[in-house]
């Protein structure tokens, strides 16, 4: 199904440059094709979904292709069964052409067959889709970069990147715990969770001591001090954008997205996807969640949610048509700012994201990969990523979210079909 989106807007997937910091508009590279058919990896039985009633395995025509999880599957399922495909339930099988998992198994990755399969999630893709893995990449390819090359572009992190410590190393941590003045706000985030699990905001003092307190206790446990390697909880503090641009009242964020439509050799293109907001106006003083983290999961737990449901998402053409009117003449945005200084601004970012992995991700023939960009405008129109997530939600439990994720799930396997 082609995209229908304005003619404003890039393609849902437009071509990313990789070794190039100018990110071009294009249309879709050669499409990646399976050589053939391939053995199934035998999967850990972790991966079996035993709430889904399991019909009769499909007589042995194929091609086949194997789902673990809930994530998308009435989009999947509809995409492969026009493609002729049959579903198998099966994770031990070893005669899929397409396999999309939620969960990661290390027996899939030992048995795919490059070349012959296609695999959802490259195997440590964690390198980029969890806070410490982005970080520390970062980081990384920011001091190299310095040192080897002055004529290639590279963003500072400072200028899209909230300044983040780890709390799962000390020196870090106390770093954090001795530059930290009221009033600032800080966000603290589990560096693997998604869905806003185990997130919450350090507001003052007493709110960060408490955190130092408990994150001591831990250390000085007499059963932890028995463990062979001594690492408190992984997380992160990440300084809060305080002041973020808001839509009537709301907060918001930006999800769009990274696919990886090849390995080898890699093929990156980026995809506009929605707006998030959130259910309540927003008040930096808050203690409700609801009003601070954009996502559905979170979204869902106001009282409000049923009733502002609908308002939750936006499409892009929406958002670029608020800022329009609101804030073109205001802020002197060109015309379409949305589609055009804030798109190649995420392209930038992302990419920078990308090439500060690519040398260290897993490449076979038929991995591929969808990731979740997370992005954030504050109030002067600066961008800011937010966090970059493995396996993004591909729920259509609103109206928008209806017409623009089944696009975003068949251009994804349109590109290695």
């Amino acid at each position: 199904m082609p995209c229908l989106w304005s003619q404003l807007t890039p393609p849902c997937f437009s071509l990313l440059v990789p070794g190039n910091s100018n990110l071009a508009e294009g249309e879709p590279a050669n499409e990646t094709k399976p050589k053939g058919q391939k053995s199934v990896p035998k999967a850990s039985p972790r991966m079996n979904h035993p709430e889904e009633k399991k019909p009769e395995e499909p007589p042995n025509l194929g091609p086949f292709y194997y789902i673990g999880g809930a994530n998308g599957i009435d989009i999947l399922n509809t995409f492969c069964k026009n493609k002729g495909w049959q579903r198998i339930y099966d994770n031990r099988r070893d005669d899929y052409i397409l396999k999309w998992c939620e969960t990661k198994c290390r027996d899939t990755y030992f048995n795919f067959r490059e070349g012959e399969q296609l695999l959802y999630q490259i195997s440590n893709n964690k390198i980029l889709t969890t806070k410490i893995g982005l970080l520390m990449n970062l980081r990384e390819y920011e001091r190299v970069m310095k040192k080897i090359s002055r004529t290639t572009k590279v963003l500072r992190m400072e200028d899209f990147f909230p300044e983040t410590f780890r709390l799962d190393t000390k020196d870090e941590r106390e770093r954090f715990f001795e530059i930290y003045e009221e009033p600032q706000i800080w966000i603290c985030k589990p560096t693997s969770s998604n869905q806003g699990r185990g997130i919450f905001l350090l507001k003052n003092q007493s709110e960060v001591n408490s955190l130092q307190a408990k994150l001591l206790s831990i250390e000085e446990d007499p059963m932890y001090k028995k463990l062979p390697y001594k690492i408190p909880p992984a997380r992160i503090v990440q300084r809060y954008i305080d002041k973020p641009l808001l839509l009537e009242g709301k907060k918001f964020d930006v999800r769009s997205y990274l696919l990886i439509a090849c390995t080898c050799p890699f093929m990156l293109f980026f995809g506009h996807g929605y707006v998030r907001l959130t259910c309540l106006n927003y008040d930096p003083k808050s203690e409700d969640l609801t009003s601070h983290l954009t996502n559905q999961y979170v979204q869902k737990k106001s009282p409000m949610y049923s009733y502002v449901k609908e308002e939750t998402v936006w499409c892009m053409e929406r958002l670029n048509n608020y800022v329009n009117e609101r804030f073109r003449h205001i802020k002197g945005l060109p015309k379409d700012w949305v589609f055009n200084g804030f798109t190649k601004r995420m392209k930038e970012i992302m990419l920078q994201c990308f090439l500060a992995v690519k040398s260290k991700l897993e490449c076979k023939m038929g991995y591929f990969d969808l990731i979740g960009c997370d992005f954030l405008i504050d109030e002067d129109f600066k961008v800011w990523l937010l966090e970059m997530n493995a396996n993004p939600a591909l729920h259509t439990n609103c109206s928008a979210l209806k017409s623009i994720i089944p696009t975003v799930v068949n251009e994804t396997l349109g590109k290695q079909s």
